[in-house]
């Protein structure tokens, strides 16, 4: 995510492409000297028949914003000429968003509250290799718009055959349990797995990128509950050979914290306010919030059977570690904003708001700083100090958690995202039981690790400007002008 999105995605993309054609390579060549699973065939032990890479696929799960949504209703466009009609492009069509922006928006937003499509309009993903190469398809679009085409194109240049690479798009709007309730997500890419297996004779390669490699941890857990626990290492071994973690967000993105409070444009004509609203009326925006790297929910796993598969209250469990250390596993609190001193006063006020409150406290207190790490941020403390200075934050609020019944410093009761019946996803991954991941990222370059906010005196979406950001480089903070803060400990 960032402002600079398409440029500096398809330099990614570039240097992931030769990191993963290279990864490939290797398991090719492993696999041709060994036998494939640490040298022993598919068939009986040392004996049967040998994996070859030519059984191999190779299944795509893209990142945050990076499928095509196209229109699946009619929709008249006042005073443009630019109408949707099913099957248009919604994300990403640059003209609308130029030309239409309102009657683009109707496609794009959801409820907040339940993730339904506007009444006028609704978008659904595309599927297949093409709904994940070029976003906006044209000779100046789409290479700007660039995803999975370079390495695409690369894998059929290494003779790649046309059934060996797979796409599994999904509506990155949507949370993690709508996408299995709305579309039955999941219960799909098992079958593509299967579908692979039979198709070429072999495992697959999982190919994740960014919020992708969330949804994969979150079919990886679902799957537990769908099969007999007994075939659960069988069922993996079969169909999962490596899995590529490519710019997984391990610990959740800080850039998610901008984009709900400020917005993130992705390179778009678009305001911030718009991009904002948009952004938070997707139930994926919280998916991709900070969280402690020391805090754990309880086993959900085994509550099913006990319990069986009704809602639950799980509990959040924090170590020692959380309240001896003060940034939660990251270089630094990821949102320091100013509030208003006096109780109230609202970050989004209008004129007359404002002369009301000033005459009637008769001085103006001076502003509060305050801060807060990644806990703060994934249990709702954040969203619940600022909501009286800023509608959204309800919103958010409702979206993590809906209500609290009981609350502590090291335990404390969620709903909704922290209530989601197969997998809390605010919380610290463990290494999936697979026989070989590997996991890229991008080296020396400025991370955006958190920020400084403070209102801007405009209405809302607006009402907030970043007055400084933090960025992690090489070991050390620096902020936005560059100067040197402190070293990374």
């Amino acid at each position: 995510m960032g402002r600079r999105y398409p440029s500096s995605r398809r330099i990614g993309v570039v240097v992931v492409v030769v990191l993963l054609l290279v990864g490939l390579e290797a398991l090719a060549v492993a696999d041709a000297s060994d036998g494939g699973l640490g040298g022993v065939g598919v068939g009986e032990e040392g004996g049967g028949e040998r994996l070859s890479n030519k059984k191999l696929s190779g299944i795509i799960i893209p990142g945050y914003a990076s499928t095509q949504l196209r229109a699946w209703s009619i929709l008249d466009c006042p005073y443009s000429p630019l109408d949707f009609n099913p099957l248009d492009l919604v994300w990403l069509d640059s003209t609308r968003v130029l030309s239409a922006v309102n009657c683009w928006l109707k496609c794009m937003l959801l409820d907040p509250y339940n993730q339904t499509d506007n009444a006028e309009c609704k978008s659904r993903p595309d599927s297949g290799l093409s709904a994940i190469t070029e976003l906006d398809p044209g000779y100046i679009t789409g290479p700007l718009s660039s995803v999975w085409k370079e390495w695409i194109t690369w894998c059929i240049e290494f003779g790649i055959e046309a059934d060996a690479i797979l796409a599994v798009p999904f509506d990155w709007r949507l949370s993690a349990s709508m996408l299995q309730e709305r579309d039955l997500y999941f219960h799909k890419l098992k079958l593509t797995f299967e579908t692979a297996l039979k198709l070429r004779g072999g495992p697959s390669i999982v190919f994740a990128h960014s919020m992708g490699n969330n949804v994969f941890r979150y079919f990886l857990e679902w799957l537990k509950l769908e099969i007999a626990p007994t075939h659960y290492i069988q069922w993996l071994d079969d169909h999962i050979h490596a899995y590529f973690s490519v710019g997984s967000p391990l610990l959740g993105a800080s850039e998610s914290v901008k984009a709900s409070l400020f917005g993130v444009t992705f390179g778009l004509p678009l305001a911030e306010g718009t991009a904002r609203l948009m952004f938070n009326s997707f139930g994926s925006s919280l998916w991709l919030s900070p969280f402690s790297k020391n805090c754990q929910a309880d086993n959900i796993y085994w509550k099913h059977f006990y319990e069986g598969r009704r809602r639950h209250h799980h509990t959040h469990h924090c170590d020692e570690m959380e309240f001896k250390s003060k940034y939660s596993g990251w270089p630094t609190d990821i949102i320091n904003i100013e509030l208003p001193s006096v109780h109230g006063f609202e970050a989004y006020p209008s004129f007359s708001e404002v002369n009301q409150d000033i005459n009637s406290h008769q001085e103006c207190g001076r502003p509060v700083q305050m801060s807060f790490n990644a806990r703060e941020v994934s249990d709702g403390t954040f969203f619940k100090a600022v909501e009286d200075y800023d509608p959204e934050m309800k919103i958010l609020l409702y979206q993590l958690q809906k209500d609290c019944l009981f609350w502590s410093a090291l335990d404390f009761v969620m709903f909704f995202y922290q209530d989601d019946p197969v997998l809390n996803p605010l919380t610290p991954w463990d290494r999936p039981p697979l026989r070989n991941i590997f996991c890229i990222y991008g080296t020396d370059l400025k991370t955006e690790v958190g920020y400084y906010f403070a209102p801007s005196g405009k209405p809302y979406p607006d009402n907030w400007i970043i007055t400084d950001v933090i960025y992690e480089f090489e070991g050390t903070l620096l902020s936005r002008q560059l100067c040197l803060m402190h070293g990374l400990v």
